[in-house]
């Protein structure tokens, strides 16, 4: 595996998280015995970046009193306003070229996958490099617009995609990696112009395509590598698939 000096890993890890109906925040939902963020930083100790920034929110002290003696620096997003706004709390504090976008609720995502995504996003030169997943059912992922000759041209997220946009099957992960000067640089001009009235990250990349800049997608096979916790259904389902990995 390569190493990842360069890169500083972004950790979404402010929200409650309502569907897990629990008042605990849902990264510190345990899975197989550790909370769904250790997993994450487990993976980015594997993958050997350089600086991992945990963004908290909800339930602050218990997420920095997880997050910190495994090695994260923390920010703080007050009000929980989107992606967008949550990976702009880490301005100050990220550090490198590359910046990793990763979502504390995705504990099975494996090393590998990001150490392909990081690689080949440097060799291209890109401004973005996004991992993308085909499901049979794509449920309210966000999807994966791409042009006639496969580019991904824009991310749309399912409360503001068309019927023909929700028949789209890639769906969007929500893990990047962005340069980090192209990405903190668009994010200063995103607006709140959604369903949602938040300021999405996924607009960055119609942003860079727009100017032209190289916009990549990495096509996982496995499903499961980017499957979020968002129910405590899916708590149960990665338990068990987690058993089945040994």
């Amino acid at each position: 595996m390569s190493a990842h000096a360069d890169t500083t890993a972004v950790i979404l890890a402010a929200g409650k998280g309502t569907r897990m109906q629990s008042d605990l925040a849902k990264v510190l939902h345990r899975l197989a015995g550790r909370a769904l963020v250790e997993h994450v930083l487990g993976t980015c100790s594997t993958l050997g970046v350089g600086r991992c920034v945990a963004v908290v929110g909800y339930q602050r002290e218990d997420v920095e009193a997880v997050v910190r003696p495994l090695g994260a620096v923390t920010v703080i997003q007050d009000q929980q306003l989107g992606t967008g706004h949550a990976v702009l709390c880490a301005r100050e504090v990220a550090q490198g070229d590359t910046v990793l976008v990763l979502c504390g609720d995705c504990p099975l995502t494996p090393a590998a996958l990001l150490d392909q995504v990081l690689d080949q996003h440097r060799r291209q030169g890109a401004a973005c490099t996004a991992i993308a997943a085909r499901l049979p059912d794509p449920g309210r992922y966000g999807r994966m617009i791409t042009d006639a000759q496969g580019h991904l041209t824009r991310i749309v997220e399912f409360k503001d995609a068309s019927e023909t946009e929700r028949a789209v099957d890639l769906i969007n992960s929500g893990i990047y990696a962005f340069n980090r000067a192209h990405l903190f640089r668009c994010l200063k001009n995103v607006k709140p112009n959604n369903a949602q009235g938040e300021y999405y990250l996924t607009d960055v990349v119609g942003m860079l395509v727009a100017e032209g800049q190289r916009v990549a997608c990495v096509v996982t096979e496995d499903a499961l590598a980017v499957m979020g916790i968002n129910t405590p259904a899916d708590l149960a389902e990665a338990e068990r698939l987690l058993a089945l990995r040994g």
